[in-house]
This record gives structure tokens, C-alpha cells and sequence, in this order.
């Protein structure tokens, strides 16, 4: 077989593959190892593996011992920091090979990301779903004897005579209302969605005109893909998801000097969502420079009552999440200190699940 040959079938090749040299040096880098560790083959030809990402270089010691023992090495969920600041978990196949009397090493890279993030979304869409159901039920137990309360205090307000005697069941009839609109939150949408034609920008724009109304000195960025077809949507449940998650974003920027958001429209393929693989999905991404999400709320940040903000219902991303579920998408987050983003995912080819 020609080295032409062997240079074509690596290049063609899923796995990401690299070869190095007895001092650790890329001899060869396949199109699916420059994807990957985004750089490309002049870049890493020559260069120590230590330096394609940070991370590496915890591996030199094995990787030198693989070299002259002759035995291949194995590493699980390793952790990948590229230069531009993503990271890639994956397992790393280091197997020696010798060519001629030179010895050298092939490493076979192969990224997990995908599968622990399809693992974690259908375990979170579970969890949402059980939540929702406990909701529901605590939401009804609850509201029907605040319609009874209600009317008590109405027909004892009409037998009291003195204003002062008037004044709690005042009280008594605004609280109970107050809690009765808290139910209906946590309850969620109560209509059923109405699908039609829908332009993803122009409710994107809508976002933005009114986020720009609520804080003159926000910098919003637009970077629209204009080759998005229509969606067959709810406009309005799918306008109110994205205008949550934006002023959510906007309160996250309160002490921040030049506060700015970034609106993301992108288009891809075949992603999973809840075990179903979608040939082409639509993702949205609300980007913000704010404080980013407290560690200790991640785990937690779409159950209801769940707020990091002072006076915060925790309300507004449970229904986002639920209305976006409902489109049969799915919302994830990124976040640390300065740079948080939202993706809200929903497919292209995709019916409405009619929530009871």
C-alpha cells in the first residue's frame, strides 16, 4: 500500500489521529484531529504534542514510557483545554508502532462530549419531567382552597360593617390572588401551543428592541444566519422563552461597566435530543459578559423557586424550558465569570408535544 494511500484513508477516518516522533513531535495529523484540537496541519506538523492543547502535558511521562516500553497506554475522560477556550473531554489510545528502526507512536483521540452531553440532557429532562408532575399536583393542592379562602373572605367583607374590619379582608383577598398568580406560574403555559410560520429573527428582534428600552447602555450584538427557514412555532410561548433568558441575562450585568449580549442564529446536524437524532435543528445563543452562574446552582438552575438573584421567583427558566420542551428542544448553558451563554435547541423537522 503507497504512502499516498495511507495518508488518504487517515484523512478520511472519523477518529482523530496523531502520529509523533521519538522526541514527541506530530509527524501526521488527520482532518478529524485538526477538527477536533482546532488547529491545522501546519500548525501542528513539528510541534510537541504538549502544545497542541493544555491538558497534553500530563501525558508526556506516559507517553515517553510507551515509547521505549513498547506497550500501549490507555487514558479515559481526559480533559482537553484548546487554545480558544473550549474543552474536549476524551479518551486517549496511545499504541507504539515502529517504522523501520524508528520507533513512533500513534494516539487515537476520541471525543466523549457528545455522548456525556446527550447522557446529561436526557437525565436533566427527566428529573424536569418528575419535578413538573410533583409541581403540578402540590400547584392544584394548593389552589383550590385559595378559591375557597377567597370567597370566604368576599362574602365576610359584605357582612362587616366597620372599614377597619374591611381593611383584612382586603389583605386576605390581594394575598390570596397573589399566591393564586404564583400557582398559575409554576403550573406553566395553560393554552396549547398554536404552530405557525415563524421567523426566528423577527422574534429575536423583538428581544432586543425591548432589552434595549430597559437599559440604554447594553450593547447588543447580532450575529444572524439568514439562511434559517421559517419554523412552524408558537411565536408567542417560543418569544416569551427567549425574552426570559435574555433579561435573566440582562440582571446578570447589573455591576458590570460596558455590559453586552450577543444573539447567536446557527443552524445544525444530526443532533440528539432525549435519545431522538434530528437531521437539522435550529440553535439559538443568548451570550452575556455578567457575574456568570453561582457553581453551586448549575446542577439545579431549571427547577422551580431555584434563583440566584435577590427577590427572584426562580420561575422564568423552568418555563422557558418547559415551553422550549414543548417545541421538543432542549436549553443548555455554558457559564463562568464574564462569559455565560444559553443554547436553546429546537428542530427543524420537529411536532409539538401537547403538554395536559
Amino acid at each position: 500500500m503507497t504512502q499516498e494511500m495511507n495518508d488518504n484513508i487517515l484523512s478520511n477516518l472519523c477518529t482523530a489521529v496523531i502520529s509523533l516522533d521519538p522526541g514527541l513531535r506530530v509527524c501526521s495529523i488527520n482532518q478529524a484531529a485538526e477538527s477536533l484540537l482546532e488547529i491545522s496541519a501546519n500548525r501542528a506538523l513539528t510541534a510537541s504534542i504538549a502544545d497542541l492543547a493544555s491538558g497534553l502535558e500530563e501525558f508526556v511521562p506516559v507517553l515517553l514510557d510507551a515509547m521505549q516500553s513498547g506497550h500501549p497506554y490507555t487514558q479515559r475522560m481526559a480533559e482537553l483545554n484548546l487554545p480558544s477556550g473550549n474543552t474536549v473531554t476524551a479518551d486517549l489510545t496511545v499504541s507504539p508502532i515502529s517504522d523501520g528502526d524508528v520507533p513512533r507512536l500513534i494516539i487515537e483521540v476520541h471525543p466523549l462530549d457528545r455522548y456525556l452531553r446527550i447522557d446529561r440532557d436526557a437525565a436533566v429532562l427527566a428529573h424536569q419531567e418528575i419535578s413538573r408532575q410533583v409541581i403540578r399536583g402540590l400547584a392544584h393542592e394548593v389552589k383550590n382552597p385559595l378559591g375557597g379562602i377567597k370567597g370566604s373572605a368576599q362574602l365576610l367583607a359584605k357582612e362587616l360593617g366597620s372599614p377597619d374590619l374591611k381593611e383584612y379582608t382586603t389583605i386576605i383577598i390581594e394575598e390570596t390572588d397573589r399566591l393564586t398568580g404564583l400557582v398559575d406560574r409554576m403550573l406553566g403555559p395553560r393554552a396549547l401551543p398554536c404552530p405557525r410560520p415563524t421567523n426566528i429573527h423577527e422574534l429575536l428582534e423583538r428581544v432586543r428592541k425591548l432589552l434595549e428600552l430597559e437599559d440604554k447602555s447594553l450593547q447588543i450584538i447580532r450575529d444572524y444566519d439568514p439562511s434559517i427557514p421559517e419554523l412552524i412555532v408558537d411565536s408567542e410561548l417560543i418569544f416569551q422563552a427567549i425574552l426570559n433568558i435574555a433579561r435573566n441575562a440582562l440582571q446578570s450585568m447589573a455591576d458590570v461597566e460596558h455590559p453586552t449580549l450577543t444573539l447567536t442564529s446557527r443552524t445544525e446536524r444530526q443532533y440528539t435530543i432525549d435519545s431522538t437524532r434530528h437531521r437539522n435543528v435550529l440553535r439559538l445563543d443568548i451570550a452575556d459578559n455578567g457575574c456568570g452562574i453561582p457553581d453551586n446552582l448549575k446542577q439545579h438552575l431549571f427547577y422551580p423557586m431555584i434563583s440566584g438573584r435577590l427577590g427572584g421567583t426562580g420561575l422564568g427558566l423552568p418555563l422557558a424550558q418547559t415551553v422550549v420542551h414543548q417545541h421538543r428542544g432542549i436549553i443548555e448553558f455554558d457559564s463562568r465569570p464574564g462569559a455565560t451563554v444559553f443554547h436553546i435547541v429546537i428542530p427543524l423537522d420537529q411536532q409539538l408535544e401537547q403538554q395536559p
